[in-house]
C-alpha cells in the first residue's frame, strides 16, 4: 500500500495574525516534506537507487543553475566594464574643458572685484617689481662709480676766556 500525501491544513486553521507569504512559505515546507516522506517510502520499497537518482537529479539541477548563474554574472560584467569604458572616454575631454571655463569665469570675477575695490592687478604689480629692481641697479651703479667725499675734518675747540683766565 502507498503512503499517502498528507492534506493540506484548511486556511481557517492558519492563524490571521500571520501574514499571507507565511502561509505559502509554510505550505512549500510541507510539500518538501511530503516529497522527502515519499522518496524515503520508495527507498525502503526499492532499495537506495530512487533516492540515489533524486540526489543525482538535484546535484545536475544545482550544477546547470550555478553555470547559468555564472554565465549572467559575466555577461553583466562585461556588459558594465563596456559601459565604463565608454563613459569615461565620454567624459574626460568635456570634463577638462568645463574645469578650464570654471577657472577663467573664476579669474575674471575675482579680478573684476579686485579693480572695483582700487586695487591694482597682477599684472601691474610685475611691472612695478621690474621698475623698482631697476631704480635699485641704478642706485647701485651710480654708487660704486661716484667717489666718495672725505668726511669734514674736526676743528679743534677754542680755548675759552675762562680756560685762560
Amino acid at each position: 500500500m502507498a503512503p499517502t500525501a498528507p492534506k493540506k491544513p484548511p486556511k481557517s486553521a492558519i492563524p490571521p495574525s500571520e501574514p499571507e507569504h507565511s502561509a505559502g512559505s509554510k505550505d512549500i515546507w510541507l510539500a518538501g516534506l511530503g516529497a522527502m516522506a515519499q522518496a524515503q517510502a520508495q527507498a525502503r520499497a526499492q532499495g537506495s537507487k530512487t533516492f540515489e537518482a533524486l540526489v543525482a537529479d538535484g546535484l545536475a539541477f544545482q550544477r546547470k543553475s550555478q553555470a547559468a548563474a555564472q554565465e549572467k554574472i559575466h555577461e553583466a560584467a562585461a556588459h558594465f566594464s563596456q559601459m565604463t569604458k565608454g563613459l569615461s572616454a565620454g567624459l574626460v575631454q568635456p570634463m577638462a574643458v568645463k574645469v578650464d571655463r570654471l577657472e577663467h569665469l573664476f579669474e575674471d570675477r575675482v579680478a573684476r572685484a579686485l579693480k572695483s575695490l582700487g586695487l591694482p592687478t597682477a599684472q601691474e604689480v610685475a611691472d612695478l617689481q621690474e621698475r623698482v629692481a631697476a631704480l635699485e641697479a641704478a642706485l647701485a651703479k651710480q654708487a660704486a662709480t661716484s667717489t666718495p667725499k672725505a668726511p669734514p675734518r674736526k676743528r679743534p675747540a677754542a680755548k675759552s676766556t675762562k680756560a685762560a683766565k
